[in-house]
């Protein structure tokens, strides 16, 4: 049975060697991207497209045409490879229309090999848009699926390669055009020859070194390799083999594939990433009795470790979240959309009025629309069923970086000796799934400064909270956040200081101050403020210029070169327009040196400045110290609530953890 996708629903493969057909009308150039478990595209060594149509199980057309056959091998991927983006655009510098909003809507298929139609999906909705991220085949514990996408680009190929964060996006979109205006040139100027004596001609365009090209004209790559280093099997000097066993035209001048040793060694971005031995294997899962889905196992995605595995894991539960979230929402509109349509077409047809056909016309129409939204709900609640065993055997294997206030493992604490990948900071839930909450988890260091909002609102459970109990809450709510980041960094590495100019935050304050893990006592009174916003300032023009001038030992001695968070409390209080000037600076310039900063503000008390604070308040990660659903993902559109990470009342936690982190600073200093 084939599965009719709409934009955002996937399904499941259970075949490893598939073909996708595209059928366009019209002449369209199809390629594919393949990105690892965070999404991003290493290099142009990771597109196949009509220059370089051939990729580590993947092979795709070399020339515009309006029905392409694309021949994916899933289990001929580089373990690497956890996405395939299935890409099509309209050619550009070759005549014919310029957008797909006058053309019929693009349709694809997913098949097997003997032609067994998997999945479909129909692109509607394009209007100025040339370039069309149209499926998504993804990697989710051990098991492939596909994801109808449909994201436009008005700008074409270029805006498409930059929003998957290429820098070489319009250099590569550039190349590909230039190989499909050269492979129409072709189509009309060879001559025509016998089917035994065809030649596949290579069209890619040439890359230079700094491209993962050749590094010299004439150079022949060396023989493909395999995901796990060794020469893939083949002859010397033949052309690597097509996921299907064809030979692929061999050009000296294509990229690396991935998995290739050609173009230098991979440059990971996360820090502490070894590179001494391939990744520890995840976990194995017990077997799933027959028709069951597998039992979930914490850990079980990619990573160099549990902390990096459990990380991967919680995001890839966020994302299976808002696809089947996307997909019911979806499914219900069009049964919303199609009872409309249909009881419009009863009542406007003067036949169907009489004899009760009406009335039959429109009974038909409500059940057919049950019958959807059934079928819709009955998905949804088997994906969120996964979802929510797999969050139970998660949440209590998580550190206490990822871990809420309430896990034991808190109780357990030490502090540690190095920085983790990530700090939990709350949880998200949508509406239809209040009970399913999905770890907030932002990297570290900290790119962007934090936010908690102390403005009037309404809690989401319909009870009022008032102004001063709102402020309270939000000056907790940064003390616990900030007694968090203190215990996931190791001794002596991170530190705070507080500005209260009113002093109107000393009750939320005094686990920080009875600690002693502050840098001093909260500054209080516009003294106070100019003082510490000094101090911090001359931090980040020292630090960046020893950086510019390549001398980081240069730095003055005894300068702490631990990481610094700065909270301020009941802003503008205290701040004149020199003050403010200088918290704008260090929101902008400290993330990357090193300093951090943590408002909890009222933005409506501060709109005496006028639109001149603006930048600050969208460059802040913005928090609520009550359930809120201010969050929106961009990627799906959906407004996810997000709760704060509060500690338990009447619990002890955030005092015995304040406690051994004050010990392990006395002793480091």
């Amino acid at each position: 049975m084939t599965a009719e996708l709409v934009r955002g629903q996937n399904h499941p493969l259970s075949q490893a060697r598939l073909e996708i057909r595209v059928s366009a009308g019209q002449p369209v150039v199809a390629g594919a991207t393949l990105s690892d478990e965070h999404g991003k595209v290493h290099g142009v060594e990771w597109v196949a497209h009509p220059g370089a149509p051939t990729l580590p199980g993947l092979e795709v057309s070399r020339q515009a045409a309006a029905a392409h056959r694309l021949a994916v091998d899933l289990g001929a991927m580089p373990e690497a490879v956890h996405r395939i983006s299935v890409l099509i655009a309209l050619p550009t510098g070759v005549g014919g229309p310029v957008s797909f909003g006058g053309l019929a809507a693009p349709f694809l298929a997913v098949t097997g090999l003997d032609g067994s139609e998997v999945a479909n999906y129909t692109i509607t909705g394009l209007e100025a848009e040339s370039a069309v991220v149209a499926l998504e085949l993804y990697r989710r514990q051990g098991a492939w699926k596909v994801r109808a996408v449909g994201q436009g680009y008005a700008g074409g190929l270029a805006d498409l390669f930059a929003d998957q964060g290429l820098p070489e996006a319009r250099q590569l979109a550039a190349g590909i055009n230039d190989a499909v205006a050269q492979g129409l040139a072709r189509s009309v100027q060879a001559p025509r020859t016998t089917d035994g004596d065809r030649t596949r001609h290579a069209a890619a365009p040439t890359l230079g070194a700094d491209q993962g090209g050749a590094a010299a004209q004439g150079a022949v790559p060396p023989p493909p390799v395999s995901p796990y280093g060794t020469p893939a099997p083949g002859v010397p000097g033949q052309p690597p083999a097509s996921p299907y066993g064809t030979p692929a035209a061999t050009d000296p001048s294509a990229a690396p594939q991935p998995g290739s040793t050609t173009g230098g060694p991979v440059d990971y971005s996360h820090p502490r990433r070894q590179t001494t031995a391939p990744p520890p294997p995840p976990p194995t899962a017990p077997p799933a009795q027959p028709g069951q889905p597998a039992q979930p196992v914490a850990g079980d995605a990619t990573g160099w470790s549990m902390d990096e595995r459990l990380y991967n894991q919680v995001w890839g539960m966020f994302e299976d979240l808002a696809r089947t979230m996307a997909a019911y929402r979806s499914a219900v509109d069009f049964a919303d959309s199609r009872m409309e349509k249909e009881l419009d077409q009863a009542l406007s047809d003067p036949r169907s009025r009489i004899g009760g056909q009406s009335d039959a016309a429109r009974e038909a129409a409500r059940a057919k629309h049950t019958q959807l939204v059934d079928q819709a709900r009955t998905a949804l609640d088997r994906d969120l069923a996964q979802l929510t065993a797999e969050a139970d055997v998660v949440e209590p294997a998580l550190p206490a970086a990822y871990a809420r206030w309430d896990n034991p493992v808190w109780h357990g604490y030490r502090v540690p000796m190095e920085i983790p990948m990530a700090l939990r900071l709350g949880d998200l839930h949508l509406p239809e799934a209040p009970q399913l909450r999905i770890p907030m988890l932002v990297r570290l260091p900290l790119e962007r400064g934090l936010w908690i909002d102390s403005g009037r609102a309404d809690s989401l459970d319909g009870s009022f909270t008032d102004s001063h109990e709102l402020k309270r809450l939000a000056m907790e709510s940064a003390v616990a956040h900030a007694a968090r980041l203190l215990a996931v960094y190791p001794a002596g590495e991170f530190t705070v200081h507080v500005i209260d100019p009113a002093g109107s935050g000393g009750q939320a304050l005094v686990p920080l101050v009875q600690t002693g893990v502050l840098a001093g006592p909260p500054a209080l009174g516009a003294a106070g403020v100019v003082d510490v916003l000094a101090r911090l300032t001359q931090r980040v023009d020292l630090v960046q210029m020893a950086v510019r001038g390549g001398a980081p030992d240069a730095l003055p001695p005894g300068f702490d070169t631990s990481e610094q968070l700065l909270i301020v409390n009941d802003f503008p209080h205290g701040f004149d327009d020199r003050a403010v000037n200088q918290l704008r600076y260090l929101a902008d310039e400290g993330p990357a040196v090193g300093v951090h900063l943590m408002m909890v503000a009222d933005r409506e008390e501060a709109s005496a400045y006028g639109p001149l604070l603006d930048p600050l308040w969208r460059s802040l990660l913005r928090l609520s110290p009550v359930p809120d659903d201010h969050l929106a993902d961009p990627w799906v559109g959906h407004a996810w609530t997000y709760e704060p990470s509060l500690v338990p009342q009447g619990s002890q936690v955030l005092q015995q953890v304040l406690n051994q982190v004050a010990a392990a600073r006395t002793k480091y200093t």
